[in-house]
Formats: C-alpha cells, sequence, structure tokens
C-alpha cells in the first residue's frame, strides 16, 4: 500500500501540473512548445537530464556494463561534449533565431525551391521516424518494468480481463518475450494494459499543459529518480558488504583478469583500443543531435536569456554525465555480484536483455515496501518525462511545420488560427504514439536499438555543425546528409558486424557527401545569409557575410575559438571528475587512489574558468546590432516574418 501510495501521490502532482498550465498553453504555439520563453537555466537544464533519464537508460547502463564492463559506458559519457559545446556554441544562436522547431531554421538559413520540401522532410523524419524509434525504445524498458510490477492477470477479475485476451489472441500480436514465464498471450495484454495506462496518463497532462507541465513534471521526475536511484546504490552496497567489498566480490566470483577488465575505464585490451578510440571519437559528433536539434534546442530556444541558455546545457551536462553515471556505476557493478553470470550465460544470444532486465529485478528482490515505491515511482517518472517530451517535441513539428507552413500557408494559402494550432498539436500525439508502438513491437535489446539509432545519426551530425560554423553550406548539403544517411546505414548493417567499421565509413561518406556537393550547387542568397547572421550572430568562418552585414569580418571566428575553448575546459573538468570520483568509488584493492586524485583536484581547478564564461559577463560573445532591451533591461529578440503574420 505504501508503494501504491507513492505512486498515486505522483500521478495526481503531474496531471495537476498539466491542468494548471492548461490556459497558458492554450493561446498560441509559443506558450504551448516553449512556454512562452519564461524558463530559467536550472529548469531548462534539469529538463533536458529528465528526459535522458528514461526508463530504458539504467537498463542500457546495466546491459553495457555487463556485456564489456564500465569502459562502454564512454559511448554515453563522450556526449558530453556535444552537450557542452551546444552550451558554448549553439545555444544562443539556437535563442536568437526565434524559430519553434529546428526543422524551420532551415527556411531562415538557406535559398532555392527546395527549401520548404527539406523543412517538411526534415519535420517528418526528425519528429515522427527518428522520435517515433527512440520512444519505442523507451517502451521496450517500460514492458520490462511493467511485467514485473504490473500483473493485471491477478488484478482484474476474469469478466474483464478475458475478453481482453480474447481480443490478444485473436489479433495475434506480440509485445516480446516474457521474463517472468507468463505465456505468450498473457504477457502480451498484460503489456498492452500497462503501457496504454501508463501512455494516457503522460499524454493527459503533457498534451494539456504543453512544455510548462512538461518541465514542472520534469523537475520533480529527475529529483524522484536520483533520490531512488541512490537509495538502490546504497542498498546495494549493504547487501555486498560495503563499496570496499565491491571488487573483492567481483573479483572472487569472475577471477581478477575479468574483474580488472569489468571495473576498467579504459579498454581492458590492445585490440579494443583503435575501435574505442574511432568509435568515441567520432560518436559525439557525428550524431543527429550534435548541434542540439530536437528538444534540447527546444529548451535552448525556450529560455529567458542568452545566459540562461549557456546555464542549461551545462546544467544538464553535469546532472546527465556525473551525478547520474555514478550512482548507476555502482548499482551497475553490484548487479554483477549479486546476479552473477557464467560463460554459458554470455554465449546466449538473449545474454545483453536478460542483464538489461536485471536493474527491475533487483528492484523487486532488494528494495523494501516504500523505497520500492519511491523507485518505481522514479522509473515511471523516467518513463513519463521522456515520452512527454518526446510528444511534445514531434507535436512541434506536425502543427508548426506541416499543417501551419505547408499546409495551411504552402497548399491552402491562408493563415491558421492560435487556437486552431493548438489543436492540431494536441491531436498530433495520437499518431506519434501509434508510429511508436508499431516500432516497439519489432524491438529486441535496448542495446541493439540504441546501436542502430547512433549508426543512422552518424550521417547527420556533421552537417548540422557545419550549418552554423561555415556560411558555405547550402540546401543541397543538408539533403546530402540525409540521403547518405538514409541509403548508406542500411546497407551497413548488412555488410558488416563490426560497429566502429560502420560509424567510421557512415561518417567519412555523409560528410564527403554534404561538403562535395556544397561545392556543385548554387550559393545560398546573399540576403537570406545577412539575414541569418543578424538574426543569429553565428561563429565560425562567417567572414564575407560579417562584411556584408557590415561587422567586423573577425569576430565570428574569434567567437567560436573563444567558445571552443570553454567547451574543451568544461568538458576536461566534467571528465576528470567522473574519471577520479569513479575510481574511488570503484577502487581495486592494491592499487594507489593517487591518480583519482589528482583528477579530482584538477577537474575542480578548471571549474572557475569556464564558470566565469557563464555568469562572469551578461554578454560574452559579440552582439548583433538589431538586438535590444526593454525598459527593463530584458533583451528583445527578433521575430521571424511568419511569426508575425499570426
Amino acid at each position: 500500500m505504501i508503494d501504491l501510495f507513492i505512486i498515486i501521490v505522483f500521478v495526481i502532482y503531474a496531471i495537476s501540473a498539466g491542468f494548471r498550465a492548461r490556459e497558458k498553453a492554450s493561446q498560441n504555439l509559443q506558450e504551448y512548445f516553449l512556454a512562452g520563453r519564461t524558463l530559467t537555466g536550472w529548469k531548462a537544464g534539469m529538463s533536458m537530464a529528465a528526459t535522458q533519464f528514461a526508463a530504458d537508460t539504467p537498463l542500457l547502463v546495466t546491459g553495457l556494463i555487463a556485456t564489456g564492463g564500465i569502459y562502454l559506458l564512454w559511448r554515453l559519457w563522450i556526449y558530453g561534449i556535444a552537450f557542452l559545446m551546444m552550451g558554448f556554441i549553439f545555444a544562443v544562436g539556437w535563442r536568437h533565431s526565434g524559430v519553434l522547431t529546428d526543422a524551420e531554421l532551415t527556411e531562415i538559413r538557406y535559398s532555392g525551391k527546395g527549401v520548404l520540401s527539406l523543412r517538411m522532410l526534415k519535420a517528418i523524419y526528425y519528429g515522427t521516424v527518428i522520435n517515433c524509434v527512440v520512444m519505442a525504445m523507451v517502451l521496450v524498458a517500460s514492458v520490462r518494468i511493467a511485467e514485473i510490477f504490473m500483473p493485471w492477470h491477478l488484478w482484474l477479475p476474469d469478466t474483464i480481463y478475458q475478453p481482453l485476451w480474447n481480443i490478444t489472441l485473436s489479433l495475434g500480436i506480440s509485445l516480446g518475450e516474457s521474463v517472468t514465464g507468463l505465456d505468450h498471450v498473457t504477457n502480451t495484454t498484460n503489456n498492452m494494459l500497462s503501457i496504454l495506462t501508463i501512455l494516457a496518463f503522460t499524454t493527459l497532462y503533457s498534451t494539456t499543459g504543453g512544455l510548462r507541465s512538461v518541465v514542472a513534471t520534469d523537475m520533480v521526475q529527475f529529483g524522484i529518480g536520483i533520490l531512488g536511484s541512490l537509495i538502490y546504490a546504497i542498498i546495494i552496497v549493504r547487501k555486498v558488504g560495503g563499496l570496499g567489498a565491491l571488487a573483492d566480490r567481483l573479483a572472487a566470483l569472475y577471477g581478477e583478469g575479468l574483474a580488472s577488465r569489468m571495473i576498467s575505464f579504459g579498454p581492458p585490451d590492445a585490440k579494443f583500443f583503435f575501435p574505442f578510440l574511432v568509435i568515441i571519437s567520432l560518436q559525439w559528433f557525428f550524431q543527429m543531435s550534435s548541434d542540439g536539434t530536437g528538444y534540447l534546442a527546444q529548451r535552448s530556444i525556450a529560455c529567458q536569456s542568452d545566459r540562461q541558455a549557456r546555464l542549461a546545457a551545462v546544467v544538464f551536462s553535469w546532472m546527465q554525465i556525473f551525478v547520474r553515471s555514478l550512482v548507476w556505476l555502482i548499482i551497475g557493478i553490484g548487479l554483477l555480484v549479486l546476479y552473477p553470470f557464467s560463460p554459458q550465460d554470455v554465449a546466449d544470444g538473449n545474454f545483453a536483455a536478460s542483464r538489461e532486465i536485471l536493474f527491475v529485478t533487483g528492484i523487486n528482490d532488494l528494495l523494501p515496501p516504500g523505497i520500492r515505491g519511491l523507485m518505481l515511482t522514479g522509473l515511471l517518472a523516467a518513463l513519463a518525462s521522456t515520452i512527454d517530451t518526446h510528444l511534445n517535441w514531434g507535436a512541434s513539428y506536425w502543427s508548426n511545420d506541416v499543417y501551419k507552413r505547408f499546409i495551411c500557408q504552402s497548399w491552402l494559402k491562408r493563415e491558421a488560427g492560435n487556437r486552431e494550432l493548438v489543436i492540431v498539436a494536441r491531436l498530433s500525439n495520437i499518431l506519434i504514439l501509434t508510429v511508436a508502438l508499431i516500432i516497439m513491437t519489432n524491438l529486441g535489446s535496448i542495446q541493439k536499438a540504441w546501436f542502430i539509432t547512433v549508426l543512422f545519426g552518424a550521417g547527420m551530425g556533421s552537417v548540422l555543425i557545419l550549418r552554423w560554423l561555415w556560411e558555405r553550406i547550402n540546401l543541397y548539403s543538408e539533403l546530402a546528409a540525409i540521403v547518405a544517411s538514409l541509403t548508406v546505414a542500411p546497407i551497413l548493417i548488412v555488410v558488416t558486424d563490426t560497429e566502429w567499421i560502420r560509424l567510421l565509413t557512415m561518417a567519412m561518406v555523409s560528410t564527403a557527401a554534404a561538403v562535395g556537393i556544397t561545392y556543385f550547387t548554387p550559393l545560398t542568397e546573399d540576403r537570406i545569409l545577412v539575414s541569418f547572421y543578424r538574426t543569429v550572430i553565428p561563429m565560425g568562418f562567417w567572414k564575407k557575410t560579417a562584411l556584408l552585414a557590415g561587422d567586423d569580418p573577425r569576430m565570428p571566428l574569434r567567437n567560436f575559438y573563444k567558445g571552443l575553448e570553454m567547451t574543451i575546459l568544461s568538458a576536461l573538468s566534467l571528465f576528470l571528475l567522473l574519471l577520479g570520483a569513479g575510481k574511488l568509488v570503484i577502487h581495486m584493492p592494491g592499487k594507489s587512489p593517487l591518480w583519482a586524485w589528482i583528477c579530482i583536484i584538477i577537474g575542480i581547478i578548471l571549474i572557475p574558468i569556464w564558470w566565469r564564461s557563464i555568469f562572469g559577463e551578461e554578454k560574452p560573445f559579440a552582439k548583433s546590432s538589431n538586438t535590444s532591451t526593454d525598459e527593463r533591461g530584458k533583451e528583445v529578440l527578433p521575430v521571424n516574418d511568419k511569426e508575425q503574420q499570426n
């Protein structure tokens, strides 16, 4: 009853948050999707972290540690560079752009007859295809969690459950293999009931209150998730015999050699070094949100000032990479001790999936009532925080890009009303959920699905960054990258199983295609580039455009170097502290902690240097003359022409 009470309290809070924000969210798309551009950096950053604290992520981490050891987590940690780069280089540009979605940026950045078509392609590709694959991965995790904790066949009377069971049987649908030994039809029926219940709850508050309700619940969701995970980790440590006993118990179970490889923060063998180096060198850069594209950009755009937009990215990076990772490290290693595996288990094709589910199994087996309810609420919150963001983000494409821009303005030659657009935004959630559920039925291991999304994303990363940094990138550059991603990725999946070869090939082909075609296609019109420059104030190689705009041609490159310097220093600080603290927490007996403490000290020393770039001055980078302030000193941004029409 204690567990159920905790969950009910959270559900009531989330739904009430949606209804509290309903009136403002219903006014227009700016209020619905961007919370009226009023977010503080702490709220925006915590909301990003809550979204990344998905129900599938702790399961993925548990599986990665079991299949390769701690060093595989660099596959997740390395994204910290991209997150920090977004803050110090791209966040202010996103905010100044005045766009509602990243697809809309296409029309203020490029010229040519295909601009609107590219905007529609990106809206559908990102808003539905990619968005729904990510949601499907989260739903796979929710199914595994729900199977253990939501046994509907035991809860519901036969008069209600049996007809549902019969419908499942007649439809012949399947939602994964049971991890608790249930028959196929009962497992699928239970999973469908769980998913529909969770989605109904999440959709209710997210579609009612828009981004305001999403952020309000995200703050609580992240807090519950971290607190629950911390208590889970403490209980695991106690059952193992203390932090100092983790490595000893691991060595006793698997042998000192294997145990040492499991807790190594670097490649345990020389043969893994080059593939590891290739993957982590490319993965953070060559990915489809390398410049913040998606809900990260949405949070940056929604911030109330440039300073808050930068702060959001930094808060997100530290919550995501440092705080969360240290807690999950302890849980992942502890589960290896409490639920050991054999070489025969490793040979099983379902080894990754079987280890992923142990994160949930441990909650059921190890946590007492009340604490279990808190952790379950944390997992429900993690699921909800990801689903609500992806629903809100996906709906923004359909209402703003597809319905408003294409159907109404381009096709019907009329302007859609604000209330009408909000209704379309709310209704489009049904489409997004349907597609996500269809994809979910065909996913197996979360880890395998994640690897595939990384591969497809590798085709887009370079051009998304280059469009901000290099004035020469044009409409056809992005089209070439998308075509390369959609054609080369499936071929690589068939041709080779070696991931570093896949990733390297995809990155090289897509970048060559994007940059190569740039020199054989028309330049973007000067008037578009100048307008973009004056609005966004981009960094990098914009010498010609800066001259045309009447600015110092050296300023964009100087600003870029400063942003790059802050990115490198903050990333070093983050990773050194993570490495040092991680080595102290998971410590191999007999090895000196000296290097761990050196990492921590250097990481702390670096913090004031990059922190001053956020709070040391209000405007650390050059500001274009077309921005101004109101009577209260608050920055006033330019508004897109199409937005003025509404």
